[in-house]
């Protein structure tokens, strides 16, 4: 009997298969490797021994260990339960009101985002410190502990979940609401049974996307969480303060289980919400309402006065000369060679780092975003990569920190050459900020009709030629929104390199909470604020470059 014929494929085919291939090794070594590492290290003992589940049981038994674990819990518990109500009214005040200075409201909204996430611990220290304006205010409640970790996540992970929101509050169909009327259908009822069930996946998302940035933040309890242990200050603590990197492995296993758990449940969630935008669908557009316009513009006044009094503390405190007992005004706490060895080199060291991250990864996650909308259909290959990319979105930056150190600290592993150098952080923040990258990517080229492959194909022109002249430019904005996140995501992270960095290669960021840390506040708020006005000025290129581009290259859009 003959045997079947396969199929030829084009080279064309053959080149994608390839970078799907290579693609897929890439994320196994990067992500999959270093996990692997970290799992094996937490049941080992320091000779490399297997000893079960012997460094759980020690970890458990350890009271401080133990409460770690509940109060990283409740804290991101509370603040989920406080940030997502208000994200939720200010996204609303956004989309589904006619308030003035909207556009005002989202660039105020979006000022944490731009500096690190220690800014609003520093901001808080001036406030209500012992020594702050406000001290009194908190009622005789120490900030340094619970009270401040709680209220300065609230100021960081705001924007974030009020992101979200106001995604899945844009997209919504007039007609619902005109059915709802016609029933004679109260306000509160069009909320409760048209507006939250089509935000349902917004709000799941906002939820999980605040509990897990609340689980795995390092910079914020570091400055102001005292003696208030939580799980990334002890990873912090058994791998810097110790050197026992086998407890730290069980204590970056356990602070990857919550990260997984509200990952799987953001996918449930989402999973169950059907479309409530279809193609037949009317874009919603709300008329003006004296009655909810008024309390909705009230209540955005208070949240943008709140961000900006947070940010303008901090910027204020970074020109004090010697908080709290000289409050003149200076500019030698700029002089960042007075507080920290690296000085000014820290924050070159970071505009390296976050160029090379930004450039590399962008070409990178677009490529392989490319290769799996448009390459060949083959499982094998296509399946695992569409996993892996979406994995980072659920491991913690500190954990991954942990396995990067275990990895390739490794003597047997020739990849350590990498260790202590600036190509380290970059590929560690290159994974740990994939996926946000990854999806923007596949969202916009899943906007394009696969009919300019074909077309290209049939007249015999090269499938890299289509990608140079169509894909590329028609994915522009979304390239260039790429691009600026990357920038701006390794300019502030913290805990995705407080492990990784060496003597040459500290990155700002770092510097801040080494300054903090030897009391020099006021010169740990004026590396924040460089921090912040750089990421500002690449945030305001990035909408010029685009418009600018956009009225050449994006002319196809405008009829």
């Amino acid at each position: 009997m003959a045997e079947p014929v396969r199929p030829v494929l084009p080279a064309d085919q053959k080149i994608m298969l390839a970078g799907l291939a290579v693609a897929l090794v890439f994320l196994a070594a990067a992500l999959v490797l270093p996990l692997g590492f970290l799992l094996v290290r937490a049941f080992q003992d320091a000779q490399g021994g297997f000893v079960g589940l012997a460094n759980v049981a020690q970890y458990l038994s350890t009271p401080s260990l133990a409460a770690s674990v509940v109060n990283s819990l409740w804290t991101a518990a509370l603040v989920t339960l406080v940030v997502v109500p208000l994200a939720f009214t200010y996204a609303y005040a956004l989309t589904r009101s006619c308030i003035p200075l909207r556009l005002l409201f989202r660039a105020v909204m979006l000022l944490p985002v731009l500096a690190p996430s220690l800014l609003p611990a520093l901001s808080l220290v001036y406030l209500f410190g012992n020594q702050g304006f406000l001290r009194g205010a908190l009622m005789g409640a120490p900030l340094q502990g619970p009270v401040g970790i709680v209220l300065a996540q609230c100021v960081a992970c705001f924007p974030h979940a009020a992101m979200i929101l106001a995604v899945a509050l844009s997209a919504a169909d007039a007609r619902l609401f005109e059915a709802a009327a016609s029933l004679r259908a109260g306000r509160w009822r069009i909320l409760a049974t048209v507006t939250l069930p089509g935000a349902r996946g917004g709000l799941a998302s906002a939820a999980v996307v605040v509990f897990t940035l609340v689980v795995t933040d390092f910079g914020i309890p570091k400055v102001i969480g005292g003696n208030f242990p939580v799980l990334a200050t002890e990873v912090y603590k058994q791998v810097v303060g110790q050197q026992n990197f086998n407890m730290g492995a069980v204590v970056g296993l356990i602070l990857l289980l919550p990260a997984l758990a509200a990952y799987g449940f953001d996918r449930w969630a989402n999973a169950a919400q059907e479309s409530v935008f279809s193609g037949r669908a009317v874009p919603y557009t709300p008329r003006p309402r004296t009655g909810r316009d008024l309390p909705l513009f009230v209540f955005c006044c208070a949240i943008a006065g709140l961000l900006l009094a947070v940010v303008g503390m901090a910027v204020w405190g970074s020109f004090i000369q010697f908080w709290p007992w000289n409050l003149a005004l200076t500019l030698d706490n700029y002089d960042f060679g007075r507080f920290d060895p690296a000085g000014w080199s820290s924050l070159g060291n970071s505009l390296v780092f976050a160029a090379l991250t930004a450039g590399l990864g962008t070409g990178v996650i677009f490529l392989v975003a490319w290769l799996l909308e448009r390459g060949p259909r083959l499982p094998a290959l296509s399946g695992p990569l569409r996993f892996l990319a979406a994995v980072p979105l659920a491991v913690p930056g500190l954990v991954l920190g942990l396995a990067y150190i275990l990895f390739f600290n490794a003597p047997w592993n020739p990849l350590g050459v990498m260790y202590g150098t600036l190509g380290i952080l970059v590929l560690n923040s290159l994974v740990h900020f994939y996926t946000v990258c990854h999806l923007t990517a596949v969202t916009a080229i899943r906007q394009l009709d696969p009919e300019f492959e074909s077309v290209s194909a049939s007249l015999g022109v090269p499938v890299w030629v289509t990608f140079w002249r169509v894909t590329l430019p028609i994915c522009l904005p979304a390239i260039l929104e790429i691009a600026a996140y990357l920038f701006m995501s390794a300019m502030t992270t913290v805990s995705a390199v407080i492990f990784l960095y060496g003597p040459d290669t500290k990155p700002a960021s770092v510097a801040v909470v080494h300054m903090d840390e030897t009391g020099q506040v006021s010169a740990a708020a004026a590396m924040a604020v460089v921090l912040l006005g750089l990421n500002l000025a690449v945030k305001l290129a990035q909408l010029g470059l685009g418009a600018a581009l956009g009225r050449g290259m994006q002319r196809w859009r405008r009829r």
